[in-house]
């Protein structure tokens, strides 16, 4: 009998993939204009950068206010960022992917495909709000580890 069931690491891999997939598609369903993608993956690109400098100021000035409430000072946010997003503190190289805007143009997530410093490959998930000044600061990212290549 031919059993289609499937490793767990490879399971919850695609679990991760489509839970992301359907957030991405539910939050954003249209394409993201090209000045808006553009916008935004100059945001990400800022940010990573002053993480690489160890410039706590700048990294943290790209954070939206949702996430400035919950880490109300520049200490405790980018402590946060060296703990539970090594890959996005210490990137070995990235690249953006797809972008989607919102309908109403408040906001857009953005993938960024990125190594992490130990060689891992990521997928990061960017959500970013469009500011009252019509700019873009990042609103949450959620990271899923691209599964091993099978061979």
């Amino acid at each position: 009998m031919l059993s289609l069931a499937l490793p767990f690491t490879l399971r919850a891999g695609l679990i991760a993939r489509c839970a992301a997939l359907a957030l991405a598609l539910l939050i954003a369903p249209v394409a993201a204009r090209a000045d808006d993608a553009a916008a935004g993956q100059q945001v990400i690109e800022s940010q990573i950068n002053a993480f690489l400098n160890d410039d706590m100021q700048a990294a943290y000035s790209f954070a939206a206010p949702s996430i400035k409430r919950l880490y109300p000072d520049e200490n405790r946010f980018f402590d946060m960022v060296k703990r539970g997003y090594q890959p996005v503190y210490r990137p070995g190289n990235f690249a953006f992917g797809r972008s989607k805007s919102a309908p109403d143009g408040s906001g857009l997530v953005q993938e960024v495909l990125i190594q992490g410093p130990d060689g891992q490959d990521w997928t990061a998930l960017y959500s970013l709000e469009r500011q009252p000044d019509g700019s873009f600061k990042i609103n949450g990212v959620q990271m899923i580890k691209a599964a091993a290549p099978q061979i």
